[in-house]
């Protein structure tokens, strides 16, 4: 849906993005994520036209950045503070945006009754906008970037300043909208990010540093696999262990003796090495008693720190 490859922005000297590239498939939601400066708004200022590349290029749905006004009927854009005309009633505002994207005056009304459904609208459909909570002018937002029902919605920062329940509201928006759209979304907050993406990629300094599930950016936070062991017996504690070091001779164990039995941290550099089952199968075969087996995660927010160098 969206392949973007080698974008760049210079506003004079500074380099907002540098030779930024990557895909996000139809259907799917992708978190874009990094420190403040990071490039994120100016990345999707290119992605819906609202700025020029000064190189590279993307495509979204198979239409080029340069052709604009066939980018932006494919695209819903909510920008950060969901800007708005204050001073109308809702049902206005939003029959203002639809006839800025040129929909019948037939089906007009429809298409408002059925986004003000979709954003949980219907009990202010009437009132002035600047009468309105943060939640839902943001949710004002939304159903005016989704009107011309765009195959893709790209919204920057879609929580900001909202309260927890509100966060949780447009949480579950998002993941409904994503049933039958293709969204990329920026935000500060991290574990809305992994409750809401199926991928995410970090930028710093306006290039591209990592991106995959969480699962998969997990195991970059350590830098390789990292299983916690504790064992009742010293001795065959040892004789597992060893079983162990046959097996995966790269690996580093860090071990202590507790209680008559054995703590050990295991670490080996791949990330993506799987010792879980081995180690088991060692403590049964060595004949020691395994009371704890478990292997560490690192949470999003480690990840981002070790990856933009604890500029969170």
């Amino acid at each position: 849906m969206i392949q973007a490859e080698s974008l760049t922005r210079f506003y004079g000297d500074l380099a907002a993005v540098k030779d930024l590239s990557f895909h996000v498939r139809r259907g799917e939601v992708m978190g874009l994520l990094g420190p403040n400066g990071a490039g994120k708004s100016t990345t999707m200022k290119m992605l819906t036209c609202f700025l020029p590349p000064s190189s590279g290029k993307a495509v979204i749905d198979g239409v080029s950045l340069e052709k604009a006004l066939d980018v932006r009927r494919r695209v819903g854009y909510l920008p950060e503070n969901a800007p708005s005309y204050a001073d109308l009633d809702v049902n206005t505002h939003l029959r203002f945006i639809g006839q800025m994207h040129s929909l019948p005056k037939a089906t007009l009304a429809d298409r408002i009754l059925e986004m003000a459904g979709v954003c949980g609208l219907h009990t202010v459909l009437h009132r002035r906008i600047d009468e309105l909570s943060k939640g839902f002018r943001q949710r004002v937002g939304l159903a005016a970037s989704m009107l011309h029902d765009p195959e893709c919605l790209i919204l920057d920062e879609p929580t900001t300043g909202l309260d927890p329940n509100q966060i949780v509201e447009i949480r579950h928006l998002i993941r409904r909208l994503a049933e039958k759209k293709t969204v990329l979304l920026s935000s500060h907050v991290l574990p809305e990010v992994e409750a809401v993406c199926d991928r995410m990629m970090i930028i710093d300094g306006g290039e591209l540093r990592a991106m995959g599930t969480a699962a998969e950016l997990a195991r970059l936070g350590h830098g390789g696999a990292i299983l916690h062991v504790h064992l009742k017996e010293a001795g065959p504690a040892d004789a597992a262990f060893a079983l162990m070091l046959e097996q995966f001779p790269d690996m580093d164990i860090d071990r202590q003796e507790k209680d008559g039995g054995m703590l050990a941290v295991l670490r080996h550099p791949d990330p993506d090495v799987e010792m879980s089952e081995a180690m088991f199968r060692a403590a049964v075969h060595s004949e020691a008693t395994l009371l704890e087996l478990r292997q560490e995660t690192a949470r999003l927010e480690d990840v981002f720190r070790r990856i933009t160098g604890g500029q969170a």
